[in-house]
């Protein structure tokens, strides 16, 4: 895929291969690991900037949908993601799209490797409002723990030990700030009955 694929953004398909534990926030869309082919679809198509080529969007696609695999493989990374409750409520693409992606959403919460929470209206501003990011942790000692934080037209990868941490006090704080695993999987249930 390297056809397809932004420079800055080959070290983040490396990281998640490696990581014993993936944690990310993400307060626009359902996680890469966790979308749909057709819910992939739309964002890419409606993300596309200065340009339109459905056959690299495609290509993307297909790419995302390879990387899912690393949930499912013997041993898997363990995979925990907070989302904020506007990654429901922005409709993408179809009605029929949303709802395939909460059917996704509930049968990958039942993976024993997959935490999925999310940060609703109701509970008011919390540390990750500024931006999504990924925290990659590895089961080699030699490597540090990482930061992924994207914007458009790039990405940052931290490993400076005081950025790190204050990412992982953020999550750990979003974390027990957002609804848990247990209701997010009710909430998903009841907003899949209102679509």
């Amino acid at each position: 895929y390297h056809d397809v694929l932004p420079d800055w953004f080959g070290g983040h398909v490396s990281l998640e291969q490696a990581a014993k534990t993936i944690r990310a926030y993400e307060p626009h869309f359902v996680p890469g690991l966790l979308q749909t082919e057709d819910y992939a679809h739309a964002i890419l198509t409606f993300g596309e900037v200065g340009r339109h080529d459905p056959a690299r969007i495609d290509r993307l696609v297909a790419l995302r949908m390879e990387r899912q695999a690393l949930l499912v493989r013997s041993r898997p990374p363990a995979f925990w993601a907070v989302i904020d409750e506007t990654v429901l409520r922005r409709q993408a693409g179809s009605t029929a799209i949303m709802r395939e992606q909460i059917d996704h959403l509930l049968n990958m919460t039942e993976l024993p490797n997959v935490t999925l929470q999310i940060a609703e209206f109701a509970s008011g501003h919390h540390p990750g409002t500024y931006s999504p990011f990924v925290l990659f942790r590895f089961a080699v000692p030699e490597l540090p723990d990482m930061v992924y934080v994207e914007y458009l037209t790039g990405a940052l990868y931290l490993d400076n030990t005081r950025e790190v941490w204050e990412h992982m006090e953020a999550m750990d704080r979003m974390v027990a700030h957002a609804e848990t695993a247990r209701r997010t999987r009710e909430i998903l249930i009841d907003f899949r009955k209102e679509l």
